[in-house]
């Protein structure tokens, strides 16, 4: 997958489009993630030990990774989408390293 666990993406899809947001887990299986604040659910909660009354708990679902598009800082100090690909790099101890770079700008994200 293009992006990783707490890259801040944005959505460019579905209901909650243009939310911005940091990704707390990835599905590769399913080609999904779960982002922050996005594709609230709605979970209903039998009563325990814990959590006597029990309740309605809300929660992230899962989106398709298709739908997310990875946010870096621009150098004028504004938040802009951009995708990212993989690059081969050399690092100082003459080994490939495997950066990732913004594919508009050319800055490692």
């Amino acid at each position: 997958m293009r992006i990783k666990k707490g890259d801040k993406v944005v959505v460019i899809a579905g209901k909650d489009k243009g939310i911005v947001g940091v990704i707390l887990q990835i599905l590769p299986k399913d080609n999904r993630v779960v982002v922050e604040g996005v594709n609230i659910m709605t979970q209903h909660v039998k009563p325990t030990q814990q959590n006597p009354d029990g309740g309605i708990d809300k929660k992230e679902g899962p989106i398709h990774v298709s739908n997310v598009m990875v946010v870096y800082e621009d150098t004028k100090d504004n938040a802009k989408a951009s995708r990212t690909r993989i690059e081969l790099k050399d690092d100082k101890k003459g080994k490939k390293e495997k950066v990732r770079v913004a594919v508009k700008t050319g800055v490692e994200v």
